[in-house]
């Protein structure tokens, strides 16, 4: 990568744009952009991307606008060192797709056995219920992750996505400070 790709990367990353791919063409987009201009899916299938949308909406309303479901997705598609995922920063070993197809699955699964549907055709008063059961560890026919450890995970996402950009910031009423670029070059 070039010096001039480089700064570009990570400006962009400040900025909260990755790499997206639309009609075929990778674009540097914000998740809400990628969202809405239908960027395409790497590594989550449109079941998983379903249930993720509203897992994330859930547990922070605006999540799935703000497009959690791409940088999820965009996430798991690129070198774990270079992903900016809680699972990263909770030290759990990659591959992180498989701990989000696994989580994904589990919510399907226990949803499907306790209500007779999958996680995303529930009622919003049930899809509360039924998460605020996977907090407490609390959900019959759980097969995956500790429900608890897959809350705190897609919260952690949820939160990232809504609130961690200039946008989000603006939302609490909070000034956003950019990061101080450096003197020179690195």
């Amino acid at each position: 990568m070039s010096d001039t790709d480089r700064g570009t990367f990570i400006q962009g990353v400040g900025l909260g744009v990755f790499a997206f791919t639309v009609n075929g063409a990778e674009l540097l987009l914000t998740p809400r952009e990628a969202r809405a201009q239908g960027a395409s899916l790497r590594t989550l299938t449109p079941a998983e991307a379903q249930t993720l949308d509203a897992v994330g909406e859930t547990l922070v309303p605006g999540a799935k606008g703000a497009g959690i479901t791409n940088f999820i997705d965009q996430q798991i598609s690129i070198p774990p060192e270079e992903a900016l995922l809680a699972l990263r920063i909770m030290s759990v070993a990659p591959p992180f797709a498989k701990v989000y197809h696994a989580a994904i699955a589990a919510i399907d699964g226990a949803s499907s056995k306790m209500q007779g549907r999958a996680f995303a055709q529930l009622s919003a008063d049930e899809q509360h219920q039924f998460i605020d059961a996977m907090r407490q560890d609390k959900l019959d026919g759980w097969q995956g992750p500790p429900g608890p450890f897959v809350y705190s995970v897609l919260r952690n996402d949820a939160v990232d996505v809504v609130y961690a950009t200039v946008e989000g910031y603006a939302a609490l009423g909070v000034p956003y400070m950019a990061h101080i670029m450096p003197t020179r070059k690195w």
